[in-house]
């Protein structure tokens, strides 16, 4: 992971963040909303990736991890998921969802697992991914980090 660096991200990266986002096809619905909780893999002074973090209580949903195509193989993308699951820990989120239509095998090296969307908290049933219709045949992925 040479040369890269993950940082908070700041409202001047939100543009490049969107464009990312849009080029991957995920949403985009919520994001400003949790930007508090946004961050970004750079490259020099270059965004090339991104991971989000909503704040549900003591649950958490991890959103919004994609990384430039040319960036893929550089660890940029486990990067940014161990620095939102910190940056979860931190904030006393005891457990992690997200919803994924093509990573489903990339997160169980994070200690996520696969589980029904009934499983999901109300909380985080609220959010905006959750309600998306784009999101409806997505697989759930939980990652507990401390006991409730």
């Amino acid at each position: 992971m040479s040369g890269i660096t993950i940082t908070r991200a700041q409202m001047d990266d939100l543009d490049v963040v969107e464009g990312l986002l849009e080029r991957e096809q995920l949403l985009l619905d919520g994001l400003r909303e949790h930007v508090d909780h946004l961050l970004v893999a750079r490259s020099g002074n270059r965004v090339i990736g991104c991971a989000g973090l909503e704040v549900y209580g003591d649950a958490g949903l991890l959103r919004s991890v994609a990384v430039e195509a040319e960036h893929r193989s550089s660890g940029a993308g486990s990067a940014l998921t161990r620095a939102a699951l910190d940056e979860a820990a931190r904030s006393g989120i005891a457990v992690v969802y997200l919803f994924t239509k093509s990573a489903e095998r990339f997160f169980p090296r994070f200690g996520f697992e696969i589980v029904d969307r009934a499983d999901v908290p109300a909380t985080v049933q609220s959010s905006v991914e959750f309600a998306h219709v784009r999101c409806a045949g997505a697989v759930v992925m939980r990652k507990i980090l401390a006991a409730r």
